[in-house]
């Protein structure tokens, strides 16, 4: 008797035990919080709309309770930074931002998306004006909708729009931050958390979290892929001509070559960069890869078959298929622009401008002739048939068939027709074309 109820408070016991265990390791699994923390850095493009496209659905496919955005950008393109705001705004997961060095221009406006703003000490936000790709200040339409996109993006979260409105026009006068008439307003750290345009300032992402009251966080940090970070690189508006003008000499210089070599595999290889990059980043379909590889494909075979329409349908492929995989088709027929402008003016000063016979090209320019001096005959000299008669075998219209002391030759008249079985003379040689004359039977 004693040794059943040992058993059963044995049993009791570790049954208890385990069941405490259970409800404790779920205690903290519960108490866990799962926080992504996505790096938004330097300068914003369409490269670094898709990262974050593929991170923030990620961080919904594992049910992630916080997402910070750790930015750190000059700023960029307008329109990619409302990208960014749109896929900010759609997700259902809390969001902050927290700034760990700067937030200007488009930098900002991603940064006013979050839920939560929070600066590191010595970040700064703001300077938000439009300016153009060459750096002048954007057309007042553009400028004014921009103002408004900085003031909507303030009141979503309920921040006081004025600051938000003088970080893009420096027509609002905030002395007490060093913004008078003319210039953006940037706020440092304290005067963000004064304005109330951040909830707090920390160190390191510890501190950050204590403020954020996150308690044991599980932090998953994503980062871009080699093909992510390749196409921000080739995406970028300054890279973008340079890398059409390789391409474009490639072409060019192949052109001028026998076959296909290594300028034509440079061309080939910068088009594929191109289009890759813009695949990847989302601005080109596959239609657009698709033309592209066609023209190649006919710029190819009008190296092998010369015909010049399959090379002018080749080149438009390519060029259709450049100006559809852009975000800005103004900007993408600038960029070919000035890489048709290089080609020709390179292309110039190859062909025409270097000796080749002192300079570093005379090692790859083909400079012997197939000259007569050196024993090459183009064709066979039938200057001794110069006033043979023969028998037209077909009618000349002008040119047709005779037949010159049993030999067939191929002849042409001086113009005239001369009918079939006419006696003719061969009066001119030009290579290999045989000119004659109808001779005239005399009374």
């Amino acid at each position: 008797m004693r040794k059943k109820f040992l058993a059963v408070f044995i049993f009791t016991l570790s049954f208890l035990w385990i069941n405490q265990a259970s409800i404790f390791a779920n205690d903290e699994q519960e108490a866990s919080t799962s926080v992504y923390v996505i790096p938004v850095e330097n300068e914003v493009e369409r490269g670094l709309v898709a990262f974050l496209d593929r991170s923030i659905k990620e961080a919904e496919e594992e049910f992630a309770d916080q997402i910070v955005f750790e930015i750190n950008s000059p700023g960029g393109r307008v329109d990619s930074a409302g990208d960014i705001a749109t896929l900010i705004s759609s997700t259902d997961i809390p969001t902050a931002a927290y700034i760990v060095n700067e937030a200007l221009s488009a930098g900002s406006y991603i940064a006013l998306q979050a839920d939560e703003i929070y600066f590191k000490p010595g970040a700064t936000m703001g300077a938000s004006g439009v300016i153009t790709g060459d750096g002048n200040a954007a057309s007042k339409k553009a400028q004014s909708a921009w103002i408004a996109a900085m003031t909507s993006a303030a009141e979503k979260n309920g921040r006081d729009p004025l600051y938000a409105q003088a970080m893009a026009d420096p027509s609002i006068d905030l002395p007490e931050y060093r913004a008078g008439e003319g210039e953006f307003l940037t706020l440092r750290a304290q005067e963000a958390l004064e304005v109330e345009y951040a909830e707090g300032i920390a160190s390191d992402r510890q501190e950050l979290f204590e403020k954020m009251e996150i308690t044991n966080p599980t932090v998953t940090e994503t980062n871009p892929t080699f093909s992510e970070n390749l196409a921000r690189f080739i995406t970028n508006p300054v890279v973008v001509p340079i890398l059409l003008s390789i391409a474009s000499i490639g072409l060019i210089v192949e052109l001028y070559s026998p076959g296909f070599g290594v300028a034509g595999g440079m061309g080939v290889a910068a088009l594929f960069l191109f289009f890759y990059g813009h695949l990847v980043a989302g601005l080109a379909g596959y239609e657009s890869l698709v033309l592209m590889l066609a023209g190649i494909v006919l710029i190819v075979l009008e190296i092998f078959l010369p015909s010049g329409i399959l090379g002018i349908v080749g080149g438009g492929a390519i060029l259709g298929a450049m100006l559809t995989s852009g975000a800005d088709m103004g900007h993408m027929a600038f960029s070919i622009g000035i890489a048709l402008l290089v080609a020709m003016i390179l292309a110039i000063i190859l062909f025409k401008k270097i000796d080749t016979d002192k300079g570093i090209f005379r090692h790859i320019v083909l400079k012997d002739q197939t000259s007569t001096e050196k024993g090459y005959i183009s064709n066979v000299n039938r200057m001794e048939l110069i006033g043979k008669e023969g028998t037209a075998l077909t009618y000349l219209r002008p040119s047709g068939t005779a037949v010159f002391d049993e030999e067939r030759l191929d002849v042409v008249s001086e113009g005239s027709f001369i009918a079939q079985g006419s006696i003719i003379k061969i009066v001119k040689v030009e290579g290999s074309r045989l000119v004659v004359r109808e001779v005239k039977k005399e009374d």
